[in-house]
């Protein structure tokens, strides 16, 4: 680590830049490698390791020769799978849906589509709980619901595949919308005038040019799978369905410390997965892609007559997805307590009371709220220096980290999690403290994993600046932290602004990471909730799940009005609408 950080920093101080410049390239490049890579470099020296009869590769040989981590593997592939099949089925087609037909509302109903990509899997797995459970708000009434002490069936593999389909749905949605936005109107306009109809035209021409990009997204689907934690967490852990991810919580909150040689081969077969998955994800794309006549893009069908039914259907399979299961976790969360149904007469609000008199919760919020809103404004903060010397400046030692950033975010976060435990639990270098215990840890995990969601756009920004407005400031005299602070910062201050709000919606609720780093006293919102479903609090679960995602939807409602006039690009749910 000492070495890996000396030589970063004298990259950074021989850098050709006038004043401090050099420091700044310094300590970004020792954020970088401190936080995020030195760690899971760490982590693989570790799995790599001799087991404690000192034999080489002991460790991974003990791993194969487990049966429970085998079976782990074998339930992370068949659940991973799974989840692909329903993924690509919902995204591909909302994707084609809402991108091909042009319909009042698809702003609202693309967020719709993308809200599992913003709501906590730990808090989309307690709803579709909630809907399915035997007093089940939406479905008890109707007579739906299985009967009293019945087995909710998303307690299975199946359970685990059908939620992890439907949270990475998103990933195959935006893949298949950036293809519809490729495709020219040049080419539909020569199947019209051939007479082919809409949906020959879309399964002729549209389909095959956007078939590379739904395998992309499949693939892309899988490795988000196979890290995934919440899901497996609730559904697999009480249905017996052990994951690699759930197999490592439990070890470490069995066994502690000790075990840290063994749960990091498990964490280097997460990397593996998900490794060769983003792997086959370029050379497929690479393969695949067919190079397309730029042009302008096709607008998307007028259905006429048809738009009232295409509506309704649409609404009714978002519904289905999203609106029914959270209005079952309101349900629960207005009930006096779990198995009573939700009439006038018994809709109370003592759950969210008590749930806010609760000490441990309110700590909860505090420390998940400090979190994220300490992480997003460093991210910012780093982001914008970081993304001007790469992109602008083209800073030969960032722009080579510029790429490495992304990996605490690629990787599974139960690994990443693990690499903090491994290179913080020990003393700090010349403080002689650890870490270890306390928020920081948990600051650390979260500055290195949601740095890209700033990144990413604020060096989009970069990427589009007019150079003559630099070169202008350049030659006047202005040096390089002027520029960035005068002419950049306020260019990049939208996108970067959406993308610190998008950190603090995404820290605000984290689980994965949490819940191997908390401890007394640094609890989390997501682990909190965790932790109430664990306890039998269902409804306790479900008003602290509510209170969340309303704090979510205010963030996203923020993120948009910032965003939407300078940057609506960095919405996921407004680029391509």
């Amino acid at each position: 680590m000492a070495d890996l950080t000396a030589s970063a920093a004298r990259a950074g101080l021989r850098a050709r830049l006038p004043g401090g410049d050099g420091l700044v390239i310094a300590l970004i490049a020792l954020y970088v490698l401190g936080l995020g890579l030195w760690p899971l470099a760490r982590l693989l020296l570790e799995a790599f390791g001799p087991d404690d009869a000192g034999r080489p590769l002991g460790l991974i040989r003990e791993a194969l020769f487990s049966r429970a981590a085998r079976a782990a593997l074998a339930n992370t592939l068949a659940a991973s799978a799974g989840s692909v099949v329903v993924s690509v089925t919902l995204g591909t087609a909302l994707a084609l849906a809402l991108g091909l037909m042009r319909l009042p509302g698809r702003v609202a109903m693309t967020f719709l589509a993308l809200a599992p990509m913003l709501i906590p899997s730990q808090i989309m797995a307690l709803a579709w709980i909630e809907l399915f459970g035997s007093s089940s708000p939406i479905l008890a009434p109707l007579g739906l619901a299985p009967g009293a002490g019945a087995r909710n069936p998303l307690y299975s593999g199946a359970g685990v595949a059908w939620l992890m389909g439907i949270e990475h749905m998103p990933l195959v949605f935006l893949a298949v919308r950036a293809a519809l936005g490729a495709v020219p109107s040049d080419l539909v306009e020569a199947a019209r005038i051939a007479g082919a109809g809409p949906m020959r035209i879309v399964a002729r021409v549209i389909a095959p040019l956007c078939l590379p990009q739904i395998l992309a997204g499949a693939i892309l689907a899988f490795a988000a799978a196979v890290g995934n934690f919440g899901v497996p967490a609730l559904l697999g852990i009480p249905g017996r369905f052990p994951m690699l991810t759930t197999l490592i919580y439990q070890r470490l909150n069995g066994f502690g410390p000790q075990v840290l040689g063994q749960v990091a081969v498990l964490a280097l077969m997460l990397i593996g997965l998900a490794g060769l998955a983003l792997l086959a994800r370029s050379a497929l794309i690479r393969r695949l892609s067919v190079p397309v006549a730029a042009g302008r893009p096709f607008a998307g069908f007028d259905p006429g007559r048809g738009r009232g039914g295409a509506l309704a259907a649409l609404w009714a399979v978002l519904g289905v997805l999203l609106i029914a299961p959270i209005a079952a976790l309101l349900g629960t969360a207005l009930v006096p307590a779990l198995g009573m149904r939700l009439t006038a007469e018994t809709v109370t609000l003592a759950n969210v009371t008590q749930t806010l008199a609760d000490p441990v919760i309110r700590r909860a919020f505090a420390n998940s709220l400090g979190l994220s809103l300490s992480a997003a404004a460093l991210s910012a903060l780093v982001a914008l220096p970081f993304a001007w010397f790469a992109q602008v400046a083209r800073e030969s030692l960032l722009r080579r980290l510029d790429t490495l950033a992304d990996a605490p975010f690629v990787v599974p976060g139960t690994v990443l999690a693990l690499a903090m435990i491994l290179v913080f639990l020990p003393p700090l270098p010349g403080l002689g403290v650890s870490v270890y215990g306390t928020p920081v840890i948990l600051l650390f995990a979260y500055l290195a994993r949601f740095l890209p969601l700033v990144l990413r756009p604020v060096g989009g920004v970069a990427q589009a600046m007019e150079p003559a407005l630099d070169e202008a400031a350049r030659i006047a005299g202005a040096p390089a932290l002027r520029r960035i602070a005068r002419i950049f910062t306020p260019l990049a201050a939208p996108a970067a602004a959406a993308g610190a709000v998008l950190v603090v919606m995404t820290a605000f609720n984290e689980l994965t990471l949490s819940a191997l780093l908390w401890s007394a006293g640094t609890e989390t919102v997501g682990v909190m909730i965790f932790a109430l479903q664990q306890q039998g609090n269902s409804t306790g679960a479900a008003a602290l799940s509510v209170l969340s995602l309303a704090l979510v939807l205010a963030l996203a409602l923020l993120t948009d009005r910032i965003a939407r006039r300078s940057a609506p690009w960095v919405l996921p749910w407004r680029g391509g609408v």
